[in-house]
C-alpha cells in the first residue's frame, strides 16, 4: 500500500499576524484622531471661556472705583472778600508750585499786589467745566479789585477748584485715580515703552523675540528675566494672579492673544496705565499712574518732571523693592535705568538725560493722598450719604461728592480748639482730659462749612453728632421766645426770679436754684435771659407747660424725644452740637429753617448730577417773634453772660447764648453773625466735672474761631408788624424817653401795652395841660388883636366844629389818642 504524504495547505505566518495589526492600526488612528478632534474642541471651547472671560470685563465695569469728595470751590470775581492770605492758603492745600514762568498747570507767580494762577481746572458735571486757564487777579484791601482770564467767562466768576477732603473706598482695598491716555504725559509712555515692551506696537500680544531672550538669559546664567509684553502684565494683573506655574504663563499668553484680537493697542495701554500696582497705603494698595503720581509727588500726573514720570515707571517691576521712602537709593538707581532706556531709543535727548539723572527723587515726606486731613467733616459727608445711597454705590461707581466744606474757615476751626483746649487742659487737674467740639455753618443756605469732633486722630467717634449731651441754657431762649409769642409778654416784661417749688408727677419736689445761689425777684425779662437766671426761666416755662416747650423745639427742627419733666426747662435735654446749630440757624435767618447739609452735588462717573441740594426752606418762627428773640438774644451778648463777645467789634450785632449744666459737667455756646451761625461745646468724655461754665469753657473757643474769619453784622429785616416803643423797663407799660427806667424796644404791634407807667402819664399831663395853656394864650392874643380892631371875640369853633370835635373825642379812646404821644 502506497503512503500518502499528502497534507493540508499551511497559511503563511505573516497571513495569520497581519490582519490584527491593521485593525490595531486602525483602531489607534481612530482614537488618535477622536482625542485630537475633541483636544480641538475642548481647545476652542476653552478658548471660548477665555474670550467671553476677557471681553465681560473689559467691556464692563472695569474697576471698583472709589468716590471722591471734595470742598466747595473758591469763587473769584472783583469786589470778592479775598485777601492775600486766603489765596496763599487755598493754593498750598491745593499743592501749587511758585514759579516765575506759571506756563505748567498747578503753578502760580505773586508779583506785588498781583497773581498770576495756572489753574488745573475741573470737571463739575457734564455741562460745567472749568477748563486749565491763567488768571490774573490784582488783591488790595482785602479785596479783588481786578481779575482776568484767558478763558471767556459770562457769569465773573472765575473758580479755583475745589480742595480734596478724602475718598470712600471699596471692600477690595484697592484705590485709584482713573486717567484716560490723553491725559498721560508723552514721556511716560514712553519710558514705559522703553523699559517693559519696546516691541509693544508690533507684536500681537505675545512678543516670541522676548520670550527666547528672556529663556537664554535665565539659562546662561544672568539676572532673571521675564518675556512678558505689557499686554500679558496686564492680563495677569487684570484677570490672573502672580502664580509661577506653566498652567498660568500658558492662560496668560492666549488671553494676551485674544485681548489684541478684539482691542486696539491704545485701549489695552490705558487699561494697564490704570491698572499697575505701585504702592501700599496702609491697608489699601495703590493702583494706577494718576494715583501713584498724588500718593507720591502730591501733584498731578500731567504736572511731573521727566525724572518724576520715569521713577514711577521703574516701579512698576517692583513696587516694594523700589519703594522710594522706604528704599531711595534702589529707586533712584532704577529711575536712571529707566531714563537711559530712553536716551537709548532716542525718545530723551543726551542733554534732557543729563538734567535728569541730577534731579532729587523730589517724593513728598508723607503721602497727602488716603488720608484726610478733614476727617470730622468726611464722616458727616459719608453719614449723609448713606441716608440716600446704597453702600455699594458709594464705594464702587466713582461718584465725585462736592461738599459745602469751606477749607479756610476749617482749618480756622482747626486752630481755635486746638488752641484754647490746649490753654483750658493746663488749667486744672479736672480739665486735662478735656474734649471739644464745634459746628458751624452759613445760617442762610443751611451749609455746613466746618466741623471739629474728634481728637488728633479720628476713631469713628465724632463728638459734633455723637456727643449727645445736656445742653443747659442754650434751651432757654425758646421759652423767652415762646412768652414773647403769646403777647402777654414783651422786652421789657417783668418776670419774677425767687425761689420756685414745682411738684414732680412722683410726688417729690423740684426747687431749681440760680447759677450765683442768689435771688434776684423781679427783673426785665431781658435781664433773665441775658444774666441766664434758672428761677425765673423755669417759673416763665411752667406757665406755658412743659408740652408746649417740647412742641416749640420740634418746629425747630429737634427730632429727639424732649422727657415730660420740668428740668427740661433748664436744658436737661441729651443733644448733640449739630442739633443745636439747627435751631440756632432760625434765629438767625428771621425764623427760617432750612437743614444743616453738608453735601451740594454728587456726580457720577459719566458726569450726569444725582443730587443737587437746593434750598429747602420753611417758616419756623413767625418773624415778629424771631425779630424780638433776637434783640434778647443781642441782650446777651450786650449786657449778659457773652459780654467777651463784643471785643470781636460792637458794631457787628453778634447775639447768642452760653449754656452751662449741673455740677459744670458741660459748657456750651451758641450764637451767630451775619454770615456763621456757629456752636462749641466742652467737656469730657466720662461726664465728670470740669469746673468751666459756658462763659469760661466754650465762649473763649468761639470768641478764637470767630476772630478768625471775616464776618458781616447781624441786620435781620424788620418785619411789618414790629413797632418801636418807650417801655418801661421792668413793667412792660407804655413810657416816655424822659423817665428813667425807659427803653426804646421793638414791640408786635398785634400786643402793644395798654397800660403807661405813672411817670409817663404824669409827663403826658404835663404836656397836655402845657399844650392847653399855649393854646388859651394864643386864642386870648388873636381876641385882643380882633378887639384893637373892632372885631367880635373868635369862639373855638363855630356850633359845628364843637359837634365834630365831640365826636371825634367820643370816637377815640384815650390809649388811640395817647399811644403816638408814647
Amino acid at each position: 500500500m502506497q503512503k500518502n504524504n499528502s497534507t493540508l495547505p499551511q497559511p503563511p505566518k505573516f497571513a495569520v499576524n497581519t490582519l490584527p495589526s491593521q485593525q490595531r492600526g486602525l483602531v489607534f488612528s481612530s482614537l488618535l484622531l477622536i482625542i485630537v478632534i475633541a483636544g480641538m474642541v475642548l481647545l476652542a471651547l476653552y478658548l471660548v471661556k477665555l474670550d467671553r472671560t476677557i471681553t465681560h470685563k473689559f467691556e464692563g465695569k472695569r474697576w471698583d472705583i472709589p468716590a471722591k469728595v471734595y470742598s466747595q470751590p473758591l469763587e473769584l470775581y472783583q469786589g470778592a472778600n479775598v485777601d492775600n492770605t486766603t489765596i496763599k492758603t487755598w493754593l498750598e492745600l491745593l499743592n501749587y508750585r511758585s514759579n516765575k514762568a506759571y506756563e505748567r498747570t498747578g503753578s502760580y507767580h505773586k508779583s506785588g499786589n498781583n497773581y498770576f494762577i495756572h489753574t488745573r481746572g475741573f470737571t463739575y458735571s457734564a455741562n460745567d467745566v472749568d477748563k486749565e486757564q491763567v488768571i490774573k487777579m490784582t488783591i488790595a484791601d482785602n479785596k479783588i479789585k481786578a481779575i482776568q482770564s484767558t478763558e471767556q467767562n459770562k457769569t465773573g466768576i472765575i473758580r479755583l477748584e475745589p480742595v480734596s477732603i478724602g475718598g470712600i473706598y471699596p471692600d477690595s482695598n484697592e484705590d485709584r485715580l482713573v486717567v484716560s491716555l490723553d491725559e498721560v504725559p508723552q514721556p511716560l509712555i514712553d519710558a514705559l515703552i522703553a523699559t517693559e515692551d519696546r516691541g509693544f506696537y508690533e507684536h500681537k500680544g505675545v512678543s516670541v523675540r522676548g520670550i527666547a531672550r528672556a529663556v537664554l538669559n535665565n539659562f546662561s546664567g544672568g539676572s532673571m528675566q521675564g518675556g512678558s509684553t505689557i499686554t500679558q502684565q496686564l492680563i495677569k494683573n487684570f484677570y490672573l494672579n502672580s502664580d509661577r506655574t506653566l498652567k498660568r504663563k500658558a492662560n496668560e499668553a492666549l488671553m494676551a492673544v485674544l485681548l489684541e484680537l478684539h482691542y486696539s493697542k491704545d485701549e489695552i495701554l490705558q487699561t494697564y496705565l490704570n491698572e499697575i500696582y505701585l504702592g501700599q497705603n496702609g491697608n489699601r494698595s495703590i493702583n494706577g499712574f494718576g494715583l501713584a503720581s498724588q500718593f507720591y509727588f502730591n501733584q498731578p500726573l500731567k504736572e511731573l518732571r521727566i525724572d518724576q514720570q520715569a521713577m514711577l515707571v521703574g516701579m512698576a517691576k517692583g513696587p516694594s523693592v523700589y519703594n522710594p521712602r522706604r528704599h531711595p537709593e534702589a529707586a533712584k538707581t532704577r529711575r536712571d535705568t529707566v531714563l537711559n532706556n530712553m536716551l537709548t531709543i532716542g525718545t530723551l535727548t543726551q542733554k534732557d538725560y543729563d538734567t535728569a539723572l541730577k534731579k532729587p527723587l523730589g517724593v513728598v515726606e508723607k503721602p497727602v493722598e488716603g488720608k484726610s486731613q478733614f476727617p470730622d467733616f468726611l464722616d458727616i459727608v459719608k453719614r449723609e450719604l448713606n441716608d440716600v445711597y446704597y453702600p455699594d454705590d458709594l464705594k464702587n461707581e466713582g461718584l465725585i461728592i462736592i461738599s459745602t466744606l469751606d477749607p479756610i474757615t476749617q482749618l480756622a476751626a482747626d486752630k481755635a480748639v486746638d488752641n484754647k483746649l490746649g490753654e483750658l487742659r493746663r488749667s486744672s487737674s479736672k480739665t486735662k482730659n478735656l474734649q471739644g467740639a464745634l459746628v458751624s455753618a452759613n445760617p442762610e443756605t443751611g451749609e455746613l462749612v466746618a466741623v471739629v469732633g474728634s481728637g488728633s486722630e479720628f476713631t469713628g467717634f465724632n463728638r459734633a453728632v455723637d456727643a449727645k449731651r445736656q445742653v443747659g441754657s442754650l434751651l432757654k431762649p425758646i421759652i423767652y421766645m415762646t412768652a414773647l409769642e403769646s403777647g402777654r409778654y414783651n422786652l421789657a416784661s417783668s418776670v419774677d426770679d425767687s425761689p420756685i417749688t414745682v411738684n414732680l408727677k412722683d410726688g417729690t419736689q423740684w426747687n431749681p436754684s440760680n447759677y450765683d445761689n442768689r435771688d434776684h425777684g423781679y427783673v426785665p425779662l431781658t435781664t433773665a435771659l441775658a444774666n441766664s437766671y434758672n428761677q425765673a426761666t423755669v417759673r416763665l416755662g411752667m406757665e406755658f407747660g412743659v408740652d408746649t416747650f417740647a412742641k416749640q423745639l420740634r418746629r425747630l427742627g429737634i427730632e429727639e424725644k424732649i422727657p415730660a419733666y420740668p428740668s427740661a426747662l433748664l436744658g436737661a435735654v441729651n443733644l448733640s452740637p449739630m442739633d443745636m446749630l439747627g435751631v440756632y440757624q432760625v434765629f438767625a435767618t428771621g425764623g427760617f429753617r432750612t437743614p444743616i447739609h453738608s453735601i451740594r452735588t454728587v456726580i457720577d462717573d459719566r458726569g450726569r448730577i444725582l443730587q443737587r441740594t437746593g434750598l429747602n426752606t420753611q417758616r419756623s418762627i413767625p418773624p415778629e417773634t424771631n425779630y424780638l428773640t433776637n434783640y434778647a438774644l443781642q441782650e446777651v451778648v450786650k449786657n449778659g453772660t457773652a459780654k467777651r463777645l463784643k471785643s470781636l467789634g460792637s458794631n457787628l450785632n453778634l447775639a447768642g447764648k452760653t449754656g452751662t449744666t449741673n455740677d459744670f459737667r458741660d459748657a456750651w455756646f451758641a450764637g451767630y453773625s451775619g454770615n456763621y451761625v456757629s456752636v462749641v461745646w466742652v467737656g469730657r468724655d466720662d461726664n465728670k466735672p470740669i469746673g468751666l461754665s459756658g462763659g469760661t469753657g466754650a465762649l473763649p473757643v468761639w470768641v478764637d474761631y470767630m476772630k478768625r474769619l471775616k464776618l458781616t453784622p447781624v441786620s435781620m429785616a424788620e418785619p411789618e408788624g414790629i413797632e418801636w416803643l418807650w417801655l418801661e423797663n421792668n413793667s412792660g407799660k407804655l413810657s416816655n424817653e424822659r423817665c428813667a427806667d425807659s427803653r426804646y424796644l421793638p414791640v408786635m404791634s398785634a400786643y402793644l401795652p395798654e397800660e403807661a407807667s405813672s411817670c409817663a402819664l404824669a409827663l403826658y399831663q404835663q404836656d397836655r395841660d402845657r399844650e392847653q395853656i399855649q393854646r388859651e394864650n394864643g386864642q386870648g392874643s388873636i381876641n385882643q388883636q380882633r378887639r384893637s380892631e373892632g372885631l367880635a371875640d373868635q369862639n373855638n369853633g363855630d356850633e359845628q366844629g364843637d359837634n365834630d370835635g365831640a365826636a371825634q373825642r367820643r370816637a377815640d379812646t384815650w390809649y388811640d389818642r395817647a399811644l403816638e404821644w408814647f
